[in-house]
């Protein structure tokens, strides 16, 4: 059992973020390591904002942007949690947090290990536990979501979304070129198929239509000004109108994956 309460989650996107604020709700201190320009499609509940703003509000939780872990102390004093951009870990190694949860979501290893921290738990696939980390949460939608895995890997990616009113692929929306994006909706409007909800400001100054591609909830989409690639994941639609009001809260799998999280933790002695 570990005095230790310290948590560092590497990655500030929407199922991190679900996972960050069970953490915090149950009283673990948490610090949050983000890249320099992350592209969370679900903004309203993605702690990762704060690497734009200062600071984010999820579900009356506040992340706040840091500049160095020796700030960490007084953020957690304020009951906040601090956000720290820092894409290798470093900060890890001042910190030495009790564990170290891997929630980018990148489907790959983009540099977590055992040696991190006395425990280490990662978030979907691309990851094999008890060799690149101590445990594996599966991430897909179905039976298995939220299971845990102690030995080998989770499900492989396979590219295509979860079925969610009946649409998979459908409802999850790519950059149709490469440059700047501006949008025309925001997230919680009502959008029909084939509407346009931003545009894509290319290098030659043309402007691409980005086209909702069913009727639904607009329940993401990339932030303004957002330099996208071609082929890049820009927007989500969710085709049950009635789920408009879930734009500004965690997701059912998120809150999920959180409570098999919190289950690991509590399991190797790691108390809030």
């Amino acid at each position: 059992m570990t005095q230790n309460n310290i948590l560092v989650v590497r990655g500030g996107g929407d199922l991190a973020s679900g996972v960050i604020h069970r953490l915090y709700r149950c009283g673990y201190r948490v610090l949050i390591l983000e890249s320099a320009r992350p592209s969370a499609i679900r903004r309203e509940v993605s702690f990762c904002e704060a690497v734009y703003d200062g600071e984010a509000f999820v579900e009356g939780v506040l992340s706040h942007r840091i500049q160095d872990v020796s700030e960490c102390a007084g953020i957690w004093e304020m009951g906040e949690i601090p956000l720290l951009v820092d894409e290798t870990g470093e900060a890890i190694k001042k910190l030495r947090p009790a564990a170290v949860i891997d929630a980018i979501l990148a489907k790959k290893n983009l540099g977590t290990n055992r040696a991190m921290a006395p425990l280490t738990i990662a978030l979907g696939p691309g990851f094999q536990a008890g060799t690149d980390v101590d445990y594996v949460v599966e991430t897909q939608r179905g039976h298995d979501l939220g299971r845990i895995v102690e030995e080998g890997w989770a499900f492989p990616n396979t590219g295509i979304p979860g079925i969610i009113g009946g649409y998979g692929k459908e409802r999850v929306i790519h950059s149709p070129a490469a440059g700047i994006i501006y949008s025309r909706s925001k997230i919680s409007d009502l959008v029909e198929k084939d509407q346009v909800i931003a545009v894509v400001s290319t290098e030659k100054k043309e402007e691409i239509p980005v086209r909702a591609t069913i009727t639904g909830v607009l329940r993401g989409l990339i932030r303004e000004g957002y330099q996208v690639s071609e082929g890049m994941k820009i927007a989500d639609i969710d085709p049950r109108k009635e789920q408009k009001k879930n734009c500004s809260t965690i997701s059912d799998k998120a809150r999920c994956i959180a409570g098999t999280v919190v289950e690991i933790l509590l399991s190797e002695g790691v108390l809030p």
